[in-house]
Protein backbone atom coordinates (compact mmCIF):
# COMPACT_ATOMS: atom_id res chain seq x y z
CA UNK A 1 0.00 0.00 0.00
CA UNK A 2 1.09 3.62 -0.47
CA UNK A 3 3.16 5.44 2.65
CA UNK A 4 0.90 8.42 2.68
CA UNK A 5 -2.37 5.95 2.97
CA UNK A 6 -4.76 5.78 5.70
CA UNK A 7 -6.84 2.67 6.62
CA UNK A 8 -9.65 2.35 7.30
CA UNK A 9 -12.05 -0.51 8.79
CA UNK A 10 -15.27 1.65 8.38
CA UNK A 11 -17.03 -0.66 5.83
CA UNK A 12 -16.31 -3.64 7.20
CA UNK A 13 -17.43 -2.39 10.70
CA UNK A 14 -20.80 -1.78 9.03
CA UNK A 15 -20.91 -4.87 7.09
CA UNK A 16 -20.19 -7.24 10.16
CA UNK A 17 -23.30 -6.05 12.24
CA UNK A 18 -26.08 -8.33 12.93
CA UNK A 19 -29.55 -6.63 11.90
CA UNK A 20 -30.62 -5.05 15.39
CA UNK A 21 -32.90 -2.34 16.86
CA UNK A 22 -30.51 0.54 15.04
CA UNK A 23 -31.36 -1.39 11.73
CA UNK A 24 -34.79 -1.67 12.24
CA UNK A 25 -35.02 2.52 13.09
CA UNK A 26 -33.11 3.26 9.99
CA UNK A 27 -35.29 1.98 8.52
CA UNK A 28 -38.77 3.09 10.14
CA UNK A 29 -37.17 6.61 10.21
CA UNK A 30 -35.63 6.83 6.39
CA UNK A 31 -37.68 4.12 5.01
CA UNK A 32 -41.00 5.78 5.78
CA UNK A 33 -40.36 8.64 3.27
CA UNK A 34 -41.64 5.95 0.57
CA UNK A 35 -44.79 5.64 2.32
CA UNK A 36 -45.10 9.32 2.14
CA UNK A 37 -44.66 9.34 -1.27
CA UNK A 38 -46.73 7.01 -2.46
CA UNK A 39 -49.65 8.31 0.32
CA UNK A 40 -48.88 11.57 -1.92
CA UNK A 41 -49.23 10.33 -5.58
CA UNK A 42 -52.33 7.83 -4.21
CA UNK A 43 -54.20 10.73 -3.13
CA UNK A 44 -53.25 12.81 -6.39
CA UNK A 45 -54.49 10.18 -8.10
CA UNK A 46 -57.47 9.02 -6.37
CA UNK A 47 -58.99 12.67 -6.06
CA UNK A 48 -57.88 13.73 -9.70
CA UNK A 49 -61.91 13.21 -10.75
CA UNK A 50 -62.89 15.10 -7.60
CA UNK A 51 -60.57 17.97 -8.78
CA UNK A 52 -62.48 17.82 -12.17
CA UNK A 53 -65.55 18.46 -9.68
CA UNK A 54 -64.38 20.65 -7.37
CA UNK A 55 -66.33 24.36 -7.41
CA UNK A 56 -62.70 26.06 -7.07
CA UNK A 57 -60.62 24.11 -9.34
CA UNK A 58 -63.04 22.03 -11.79
CA UNK A 59 -59.83 20.77 -13.51
CA UNK A 60 -59.91 19.33 -17.30
CA UNK A 61 -58.34 15.69 -17.42
CA UNK A 62 -55.38 17.03 -19.36
CA UNK A 63 -54.79 19.80 -16.37
CA UNK A 64 -54.80 16.52 -14.00
CA UNK A 65 -52.36 15.19 -16.59
CA UNK A 66 -50.21 18.86 -16.23
CA UNK A 67 -50.28 18.34 -12.62
CA UNK A 68 -48.69 15.22 -12.21
CA UNK A 69 -46.52 16.39 -14.61
CA UNK A 70 -45.68 19.56 -12.83
CA UNK A 71 -44.88 17.23 -9.14
CA UNK A 72 -42.76 14.99 -11.58
CA UNK A 73 -40.69 18.25 -12.48
CA UNK A 74 -40.46 19.41 -9.12
CA UNK A 75 -39.21 16.15 -8.01
CA UNK A 76 -36.50 15.94 -10.98
CA UNK A 77 -34.98 19.50 -10.26
CA UNK A 78 -35.56 18.85 -6.29
CA UNK A 79 -33.21 16.01 -7.12
CA UNK A 80 -30.24 17.25 -8.58
CA UNK A 81 -30.09 20.30 -5.92
CA UNK A 82 -30.52 18.31 -2.71
CA UNK A 83 -28.44 15.35 -4.34
CA UNK A 84 -25.39 17.48 -4.91
CA UNK A 85 -25.71 19.08 -1.04
CA UNK A 86 -26.01 15.51 0.04
CA UNK A 87 -22.78 14.72 -1.05
CA UNK A 88 -21.37 17.96 0.09
CA UNK A 89 -22.88 18.68 3.26
CA UNK A 90 -23.77 15.17 4.44
CA UNK A 91 -26.91 12.60 4.66
CA UNK A 92 -28.45 13.71 7.61
CA UNK A 93 -28.54 17.54 7.36
CA UNK A 94 -30.56 17.33 3.96
CA UNK A 95 -32.70 14.31 5.08
CA UNK A 96 -34.00 17.17 7.46
CA UNK A 97 -34.31 19.83 5.02
CA UNK A 98 -35.54 17.68 2.05
CA UNK A 99 -38.47 16.85 4.32
CA UNK A 100 -39.04 20.36 5.72
CA UNK A 101 -39.52 21.13 2.38
CA UNK A 102 -42.18 18.35 1.31
CA UNK A 103 -44.50 19.93 4.54
CA UNK A 104 -44.49 22.92 3.71
CA UNK A 105 -44.96 22.39 -0.12
CA UNK A 106 -47.87 19.67 0.86
CA UNK A 107 -49.72 21.91 3.32
CA UNK A 108 -49.84 24.46 0.58
CA UNK A 109 -51.28 22.41 -1.60
CA UNK A 110 -54.40 22.17 0.63
CA UNK A 111 -55.05 25.45 0.22
CA UNK A 112 -54.86 26.20 -3.33
CA UNK A 113 -57.64 28.55 -5.01
CA UNK A 114 -57.05 27.58 -8.57
CA UNK A 115 -55.03 25.46 -11.18
CA UNK A 116 -52.20 27.88 -10.93
CA UNK A 117 -51.90 27.72 -7.36
CA UNK A 118 -52.26 23.86 -7.55
CA UNK A 119 -49.94 23.43 -10.04
CA UNK A 120 -46.98 25.60 -8.27
CA UNK A 121 -47.60 23.48 -4.95
CA UNK A 122 -47.46 20.45 -6.14
CA UNK A 123 -44.08 21.31 -8.44
CA UNK A 124 -42.72 22.26 -4.80
CA UNK A 125 -44.22 18.92 -2.82
CA UNK A 126 -42.51 16.78 -5.81
CA UNK A 127 -38.80 18.67 -5.46
CA UNK A 128 -39.34 17.74 -1.69
CA UNK A 129 -40.11 14.39 -2.20
CA UNK A 130 -37.28 13.92 -5.37
CA UNK A 131 -34.42 15.42 -2.80
CA UNK A 132 -35.78 12.28 -0.45
CA UNK A 133 -34.69 10.01 -3.34
CA UNK A 134 -31.17 10.82 -3.32
CA UNK A 135 -30.49 11.85 0.20
CA UNK A 136 -32.44 8.95 1.62
CA UNK A 137 -31.19 6.08 -1.04
CA UNK A 138 -27.76 7.09 -0.06
CA UNK A 139 -27.60 7.01 3.78
CA UNK A 140 -29.75 3.75 3.74
CA UNK A 141 -27.33 1.91 1.55
CA UNK A 142 -24.64 2.98 3.43
CA UNK A 143 -25.82 1.97 6.90
CA UNK A 144 -27.25 -1.31 6.04
CA UNK A 145 -24.55 -4.34 6.18
CA UNK A 146 -23.64 -5.69 2.17
CA UNK A 147 -25.35 -9.21 2.95
CA UNK A 148 -28.75 -7.84 3.41
CA UNK A 149 -28.51 -4.49 1.13
CA UNK A 150 -30.62 -6.06 -1.61
CA UNK A 151 -33.73 -7.08 -0.10
CA UNK A 152 -33.81 -4.38 2.59
CA UNK A 153 -33.03 -1.34 -0.34
CA UNK A 154 -36.19 -3.24 -2.49
CA UNK A 155 -38.73 -3.21 0.72
CA UNK A 156 -38.07 -0.02 1.49
CA UNK A 157 -38.51 0.89 -1.99
CA UNK A 158 -41.54 -1.15 -2.17
CA UNK A 159 -43.18 0.63 0.98
CA UNK A 160 -44.42 3.44 -1.17
CA UNK A 161 -47.16 1.22 -1.86
CA UNK A 162 -47.99 0.80 2.07
CA UNK A 163 -48.42 4.62 1.64
CA UNK A 164 -50.54 4.39 -1.88
CA UNK A 165 -52.97 1.77 -0.01
CA UNK A 166 -53.42 3.99 2.98
CA UNK A 167 -53.92 6.67 0.55
CA UNK A 168 -56.69 4.78 -1.40
CA UNK A 169 -58.21 4.11 2.02
CA UNK A 170 -58.03 7.64 3.30
CA UNK A 171 -59.83 8.78 -0.05
CA UNK A 172 -62.73 7.04 -0.15
CA UNK A 173 -63.96 8.45 3.25
CA UNK A 174 -62.34 12.10 2.22
CA UNK A 175 -64.17 11.84 -1.17
CA UNK A 176 -67.81 10.06 0.10
CA UNK A 177 -69.71 13.44 -0.95
CA UNK A 178 -72.19 12.32 2.14
CA UNK A 179 -69.70 13.07 4.70
CA UNK A 180 -67.52 15.68 3.54
CA UNK A 181 -68.06 18.38 1.04
CA UNK A 182 -66.78 18.43 -2.49
CA UNK A 183 -64.33 21.15 -2.06
CA UNK A 184 -63.18 19.75 1.04
CA UNK A 185 -62.39 16.55 1.21
CA UNK A 186 -59.27 17.07 -1.48
CA UNK A 187 -57.84 19.50 0.49
CA UNK A 188 -58.05 17.26 4.01
CA UNK A 189 -56.52 14.71 1.69
CA UNK A 190 -52.84 16.55 1.39
CA UNK A 191 -52.80 18.14 4.93
CA UNK A 192 -53.00 14.57 5.62
CA UNK A 193 -49.27 14.39 4.41
CA UNK A 194 -48.11 17.06 5.96
CA UNK A 195 -49.07 15.58 9.73
CA UNK A 196 -47.47 12.22 8.61
CA UNK A 197 -44.41 14.14 7.69
CA UNK A 198 -43.96 15.83 11.00
CA UNK A 199 -44.51 12.52 13.03
CA UNK A 200 -40.88 11.39 10.39
CA UNK A 201 -39.68 14.60 11.43
CA UNK A 202 -39.32 13.10 14.95
CA UNK A 203 -38.02 10.03 14.49
CA UNK A 204 -34.94 11.44 12.17
CA UNK A 205 -33.48 12.83 15.18
CA UNK A 206 -31.70 9.86 16.45
CA UNK A 207 -30.32 8.90 13.31
CA UNK A 208 -26.67 9.68 13.04
CA UNK A 209 -24.50 10.86 10.07
CA UNK A 210 -23.10 7.86 7.81
CA UNK A 211 -20.20 7.40 8.75
CA UNK A 212 -18.77 5.95 5.44
CA UNK A 213 -19.77 9.85 4.92
CA UNK A 214 -17.40 11.28 7.65
CA UNK A 215 -14.68 8.73 6.12
CA UNK A 216 -14.38 10.38 2.84
CA UNK A 217 -14.78 13.84 4.16
CA UNK A 218 -11.17 13.65 6.38
CA UNK A 219 -13.68 12.83 9.34
CA UNK A 220 -11.97 9.82 10.75
CA UNK A 221 -12.86 10.05 14.77
CA UNK A 222 -16.30 11.13 13.75
CA UNK A 223 -16.49 8.62 11.97
CA UNK A 224 -15.51 6.25 14.38
CA UNK A 225 -17.17 7.41 17.64
CA UNK A 226 -20.79 6.74 15.49
CA UNK A 227 -19.71 3.39 14.71
CA UNK A 228 -18.33 2.49 18.42
CA UNK A 229 -21.92 3.99 19.00
CA UNK A 230 -23.77 1.67 17.09
CA UNK A 231 -21.68 -1.26 17.70
CA UNK A 232 -22.86 -0.27 21.59
CA UNK A 233 -26.48 -0.01 21.08
CA UNK A 234 -26.30 -3.36 19.23
CA UNK A 235 -24.53 -5.33 21.59
CA UNK A 236 -26.53 -4.18 24.51
CA UNK A 237 -29.33 -5.97 22.94
CA UNK A 238 -27.48 -9.13 23.72
CA UNK A 239 -25.59 -10.16 20.58
CA UNK A 240 -23.46 -12.71 20.39
CA UNK A 241 -19.48 -10.76 20.29
CA UNK A 242 -18.81 -8.99 16.46
CA UNK A 243 -15.91 -10.84 14.56
CA UNK A 244 -12.05 -9.10 14.30
CA UNK A 245 -11.16 -6.96 11.33
CA UNK A 246 -8.71 -5.32 10.55
CA UNK A 247 -8.94 -2.06 8.46
CA UNK A 248 -8.79 -2.87 4.57
CA UNK A 249 -9.63 0.42 2.63
CA UNK A 250 -6.41 2.52 2.16
CA UNK A 251 -7.70 6.22 1.26
CA UNK A 252 -5.78 9.21 -0.39
CA UNK A 253 -6.41 13.06 0.38
CA UNK A 254 -10.58 13.66 0.26
CA UNK A 255 -11.26 13.98 -3.44
CA UNK A 256 -12.96 17.52 -4.62
CA UNK A 257 -15.88 16.57 -6.69
CA UNK A 258 -16.30 19.20 -9.53
CA UNK A 259 -18.85 18.37 -12.82
CA UNK A 260 -15.14 17.56 -14.71
CA UNK A 261 -14.84 14.66 -12.26
CA UNK A 262 -18.43 13.51 -12.15
CA UNK A 263 -18.47 13.63 -16.01
CA UNK A 264 -15.56 11.72 -16.04
CA UNK A 265 -16.52 9.06 -13.55
CA UNK A 266 -20.23 8.66 -15.42
CA UNK A 267 -18.74 8.94 -18.85
CA UNK A 268 -15.33 7.23 -18.91
CA UNK A 269 -14.86 5.35 -15.85
CA UNK A 270 -18.26 3.43 -15.49
CA UNK A 271 -20.02 3.99 -18.81
CA UNK A 272 -21.64 0.91 -18.74
CA UNK A 273 -23.24 0.96 -15.78
CA UNK A 274 -24.22 4.87 -16.69
CA UNK A 275 -26.03 3.01 -19.98
CA UNK A 276 -27.93 0.70 -17.63
CA UNK A 277 -28.94 3.49 -14.90
CA UNK A 278 -30.69 5.57 -17.48
CA UNK A 279 -32.07 2.70 -19.36
CA UNK A 280 -33.61 1.31 -16.05
CA UNK A 281 -34.32 4.40 -14.32
CA UNK A 282 -36.54 5.74 -17.71
CA UNK A 283 -38.40 2.27 -18.55
CA UNK A 284 -40.04 1.79 -15.41
CA UNK A 285 -40.62 5.84 -14.73
CA UNK A 286 -42.45 5.74 -17.80
CA UNK A 287 -44.32 2.70 -17.10
CA UNK A 288 -45.32 3.98 -13.35
CA UNK A 289 -45.89 7.40 -14.01
CA UNK A 290 -47.96 7.18 -17.13
CA UNK A 291 -49.90 4.90 -16.15
CA UNK A 292 -50.36 5.75 -12.19
CA UNK A 293 -50.94 9.65 -12.58
CA UNK A 294 -54.10 8.64 -14.59
CA UNK A 295 -55.29 5.00 -13.56
CA UNK A 296 -58.47 7.30 -11.82
CA UNK A 297 -59.93 8.45 -14.81
CA UNK A 298 -59.62 5.32 -16.64
CA UNK A 299 -62.03 3.85 -14.01
CA UNK A 300 -64.14 6.98 -14.21
CA UNK A 301 -64.24 7.23 -17.50
CA UNK A 302 -64.21 3.84 -18.84
CA UNK A 303 -65.47 1.74 -16.24
CA UNK A 304 -67.84 4.13 -14.51
CA UNK A 305 -66.36 4.16 -11.40
CA UNK A 306 -67.92 6.99 -8.87
CA UNK A 307 -64.84 9.35 -7.80
CA UNK A 308 -65.36 8.23 -4.33
CA UNK A 309 -64.70 4.85 -4.72
CA UNK A 310 -61.96 4.71 -6.51
CA UNK A 311 -59.71 4.19 -3.78
CA UNK A 312 -61.12 1.16 -3.58
CA UNK A 313 -59.75 -0.32 -6.86
CA UNK A 314 -56.40 1.32 -6.03
CA UNK A 315 -56.28 -0.79 -2.64
CA UNK A 316 -55.52 -4.23 -4.15
CA UNK A 317 -53.21 -2.59 -6.70
CA UNK A 318 -50.89 -1.00 -3.95
CA UNK A 319 -51.12 -4.58 -2.19
CA UNK A 320 -49.49 -6.50 -5.36
CA UNK A 321 -47.03 -3.58 -5.37
CA UNK A 322 -45.96 -3.76 -1.78
CA UNK A 323 -45.90 -7.83 -1.90
CA UNK A 324 -43.26 -7.68 -5.56
CA UNK A 325 -40.45 -5.93 -3.90
CA UNK A 326 -41.01 -8.16 -0.23
CA UNK A 327 -41.38 -11.26 -1.51
CA UNK A 328 -38.87 -11.12 -4.72
CA UNK A 329 -36.08 -8.91 -2.34
CA UNK A 330 -34.59 -11.70 -1.01
CA UNK A 331 -34.09 -13.41 -4.15
CA UNK A 332 -31.50 -10.50 -5.37
CA UNK A 333 -29.32 -11.14 -2.42
CA UNK A 334 -29.14 -15.09 -3.25
CA UNK A 335 -30.19 -15.84 -6.92
CA UNK A 336 -28.16 -12.21 -7.69
CA UNK A 337 -29.17 -8.61 -9.64
CA UNK A 338 -28.49 -9.29 -13.13
CA UNK A 339 -30.89 -12.45 -12.96
CA UNK A 340 -34.06 -11.17 -10.69
CA UNK A 341 -33.55 -7.59 -12.34
CA UNK A 342 -33.79 -8.58 -15.56
CA UNK A 343 -36.48 -11.44 -15.10
CA UNK A 344 -38.53 -8.53 -13.60
CA UNK A 345 -38.55 -6.23 -15.87
CA UNK A 346 -39.06 -8.70 -18.57
CA UNK A 347 -42.02 -10.47 -17.05
CA UNK A 348 -43.61 -6.90 -16.36
CA UNK A 349 -43.37 -5.70 -19.85
CA UNK A 350 -44.92 -8.73 -21.08
CA UNK A 351 -47.56 -8.70 -18.97
CA UNK A 352 -48.30 -5.48 -19.89
CA UNK A 353 -48.40 -6.06 -23.34
CA UNK A 354 -51.15 -8.58 -22.64
CA UNK A 355 -53.17 -6.24 -20.55
CA UNK A 356 -52.93 -3.46 -23.13
CA UNK A 357 -54.94 -5.61 -25.42
CA UNK A 358 -57.40 -7.05 -23.08
CA UNK A 359 -58.50 -3.64 -22.53
CA UNK A 360 -58.57 -2.63 -26.18
CA UNK A 361 -60.47 -5.48 -26.89
CA UNK A 362 -63.08 -4.65 -24.25
CA UNK A 363 -62.55 -8.09 -22.22
CA UNK A 364 -62.35 -6.43 -19.10
CA UNK A 365 -64.23 -4.50 -16.63
CA UNK A 366 -62.93 -2.70 -13.54
CA UNK A 367 -62.18 -5.59 -11.23
CA UNK A 368 -59.92 -7.40 -13.53
CA UNK A 369 -58.31 -4.62 -14.94
CA UNK A 370 -57.40 -3.85 -10.80
CA UNK A 371 -56.65 -7.69 -11.17
CA UNK A 372 -54.69 -7.28 -14.08
CA UNK A 373 -52.85 -4.31 -13.09
CA UNK A 374 -51.88 -6.08 -10.05
CA UNK A 375 -50.24 -8.51 -11.25
CA UNK A 376 -48.41 -6.50 -13.97
CA UNK A 377 -47.12 -4.20 -11.00
CA UNK A 378 -46.43 -7.05 -9.08
CA UNK A 379 -43.20 -7.66 -10.79
CA UNK A 380 -42.39 -3.81 -11.68
CA UNK A 381 -42.39 -3.15 -8.55
CA UNK A 382 -39.88 -5.18 -7.75
CA UNK A 383 -38.25 -3.93 -11.05
CA UNK A 384 -38.60 0.12 -10.01
CA UNK A 385 -36.95 -0.71 -6.82
CA UNK A 386 -34.13 -2.41 -7.89
CA UNK A 387 -33.11 0.70 -10.72
CA UNK A 388 -32.48 2.94 -7.29
CA UNK A 389 -30.46 0.09 -5.93
CA UNK A 390 -28.74 -0.31 -8.99
CA UNK A 391 -28.11 3.29 -9.16
CA UNK A 392 -27.30 4.09 -5.46
CA UNK A 393 -24.40 0.67 -5.18
CA UNK A 394 -23.17 0.96 -8.89
CA UNK A 395 -21.17 4.26 -8.07
CA UNK A 396 -18.32 5.67 -5.93
CA UNK A 397 -19.39 6.78 -2.35
CA UNK A 398 -18.25 11.07 -3.18
CA UNK A 399 -20.77 10.51 -5.91
CA UNK A 400 -23.65 8.73 -4.64
CA UNK A 401 -26.11 10.96 -3.91
CA UNK A 402 -25.36 13.05 -6.86
CA UNK A 403 -25.53 10.06 -9.17
CA UNK A 404 -29.06 8.90 -8.01
CA UNK A 405 -30.29 12.34 -8.24
CA UNK A 406 -29.05 12.63 -11.45
CA UNK A 407 -30.36 9.01 -13.11
CA UNK A 408 -33.28 9.93 -11.33
CA UNK A 409 -33.80 13.32 -12.72
CA UNK A 410 -32.79 12.00 -16.28
CA UNK A 411 -34.57 8.96 -16.46
CA UNK A 412 -37.92 10.87 -15.11
CA UNK A 413 -37.33 13.30 -17.96
CA UNK A 414 -36.98 10.95 -20.23
CA UNK A 415 -39.48 8.43 -19.52
CA UNK A 416 -41.73 10.07 -16.75
CA UNK A 417 -42.89 13.81 -16.97
CA UNK A 418 -44.46 13.46 -20.48
CA UNK A 419 -46.40 10.03 -19.62
CA UNK A 420 -48.81 11.36 -17.27
CA UNK A 421 -49.69 14.32 -20.06
CA UNK A 422 -49.79 12.07 -22.74
CA UNK A 423 -52.09 9.32 -21.36
CA UNK A 424 -54.37 12.31 -20.16
CA UNK A 425 -54.35 13.61 -23.97
CA UNK A 426 -55.11 9.97 -25.22
CA UNK A 427 -57.48 8.96 -22.10
CA UNK A 428 -59.47 12.41 -23.15
CA UNK A 429 -59.85 11.17 -26.42
CA UNK A 430 -62.06 8.01 -24.84
CA UNK A 431 -60.34 5.68 -27.61
CA UNK A 432 -59.32 2.40 -26.21
CA UNK A 433 -57.41 2.07 -29.36
CA UNK A 434 -55.25 5.38 -28.97
CA UNK A 435 -54.79 4.45 -25.66
CA UNK A 436 -53.05 0.65 -25.75
CA UNK A 437 -50.38 2.21 -28.09
CA UNK A 438 -49.62 4.13 -25.20
CA UNK A 439 -49.38 0.48 -22.52
CA UNK A 440 -47.17 -1.25 -25.66
CA UNK A 441 -44.87 1.76 -25.65
CA UNK A 442 -44.37 1.01 -21.76
CA UNK A 443 -44.37 -2.88 -22.54
CA UNK A 444 -41.75 -2.36 -25.08
CA UNK A 445 -39.41 -0.10 -22.96
CA UNK A 446 -40.00 -2.47 -19.89
CA UNK A 447 -38.69 -5.50 -22.36
CA UNK A 448 -35.63 -3.60 -23.74
CA UNK A 449 -34.37 -2.82 -20.15
CA UNK A 450 -34.57 -6.24 -19.36
CA UNK A 451 -32.14 -7.40 -22.70
CA UNK A 452 -30.13 -3.84 -21.51
CA UNK A 453 -29.66 -5.32 -17.84
CA UNK A 454 -28.50 -9.19 -19.17
CA UNK A 455 -25.85 -7.14 -20.90
CA UNK A 456 -24.66 -4.27 -18.55
CA UNK A 457 -25.85 -5.76 -15.38
CA UNK A 458 -23.36 -5.62 -12.10
CA UNK A 459 -23.09 -8.41 -9.57
CA UNK A 460 -23.24 -6.88 -6.83
CA UNK A 461 -24.53 -8.93 -4.50
CA UNK A 462 -23.36 -9.24 -0.99
CA UNK A 463 -20.36 -7.13 -1.49
CA UNK A 464 -19.20 -4.02 0.05
CA UNK A 465 -20.63 -0.77 -1.68
CA UNK A 466 -16.53 -0.18 -1.72
CA UNK A 467 -15.59 -3.53 -3.56
CA UNK A 468 -18.38 -2.79 -6.12
CA UNK A 469 -17.13 0.91 -6.84
CA UNK A 470 -14.27 2.23 -5.06
CA UNK A 471 -14.23 5.84 -3.58
CA UNK A 472 -12.75 8.41 -5.85
CA UNK A 473 -10.32 8.91 -2.84
CA UNK A 474 -9.13 5.43 -2.67
CA UNK A 475 -5.55 3.43 -3.61
CA UNK A 476 -6.45 1.37 -6.34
Amino acid sequence: MPPTATYSDVPARLDRLPWSAFHRLVVTALGITWILDGLEVTLAGSVAAALQTSPRLQLTAEQVGLTGSAYLAGAVLGALLFGHLTDRLGRKKLFNVTLGVYLVATALTAFSWDFYSFLFFRFLTGAGIGGEYSAINSAIQELIPARLRGRVDLAINGSFWLGAAVGALVSVWLLDPTLIGPDLGWRLAFGSGAVLGLFILYLRRFLPESPRWLMIHGRPDEARRIIEEIEARVMASGRATLPRIEPSLALGEPHRVTMVSVARTLLRLYPGRTTLGLVLMASQAFVYNAIFFTYALVLTKFYGVPADRVGLHILPFAVGNFLGPLLLGPLFDTLGRKTMIAATYGLAGLLLAVTGWMFSAGLLDATTQTLMWSVVFFFASAAASAAYLTVGECFPLEIRALAIALFYAFGTLLGGVGGPWLFGVLIASGNRDEIVWGYLLGAGLMVIAAAVELRLGVSAECKSLEDVAPPLSAFR
